[in-house]
């Protein structure tokens, strides 16, 4: 692994531990030679993490549609910056670029992203670690949801385990090295083997 997605929020949030929370996992990403590939924002916990690991002498990648370059405004020190058309492209050249994902404390916009990219590996379109970086107990309530999900069978033991969660950085990045895809069954018929 080499460069890994930071799905975050384009506002710092509630709590100063999450803006900390994303500088403390830009600059890990550094000291442990990972590039970051996030959404080019200069504000918010996403500017946080782009900030900490440029600070740090690491790499950071940006990926933001045209239409949100003004918006959100585009970071101006990144090693590179992909402008793209669409949300979606966006997501599909994230995608294309990491190695992994990682969700810090963010909003649907957050959600949305990490959904798409956990729904790919479920389906076997790719092998790539997902994980939430739980900060503060943020994503207690998600958690609770995907094991809700699978004792309400929607989801299997086996594709529930996919979603890795811890709330420090080193911990969430060792089980990423650990980290191995699922066999992917049939989601259309259960009675297949």
């Amino acid at each position: 692994m080499k460069k890994l997605a930071v799905f975050c929020g384009s506002k710092d949030g509630a709590s100063p531990l999450f803006k900390e929370a994303a500088a403390t996992l830009g600059t890990v990403l550094a000291k442990q030679d990972y590039g970051l590939v996030y959404g080019g924002s200069r504000v918010g916990t996403m500017g946080a993490v782009a900030d900490a690991i440029l600070s740090a002498n690491g790499q950071a990648i940006g990926v933001l549609p045209h239409f949100l370059q003004e918006k959100e405004i585009a970071h101006p020190n990144l090693t590179e910056l992909h402008l793209v058309d669409s949300m979606h492209d966006r997501k599909a050249k994230m995608a294309e670029l990491a190695d992994g994902f990682i969700i810090l404390p963010g909003g649907p916009g957050t959600m949305e992203e990490f959904f798409e990219v956990f729904t790919w590996a479920q389906l076997g379109l790719h092998e790539k670690p997902c994980g939430i970086l739980n900060i503060d107990g943020y994503y207690d309530s998600l958690i609770a949801l995907f094991k809700q999900m699978e004792t309400q069978g929607f989801i299997i033991p086996e594709h529930a385990a996919m979603l890795l969660v811890e709330s420090t950085p080193e911990a969430l990045l060792e089980r990423f090295l650990q980290y191995e895809a699922p066999h992917v069954k049939s989601y259309l018929n259960t009675d297949q083997t």
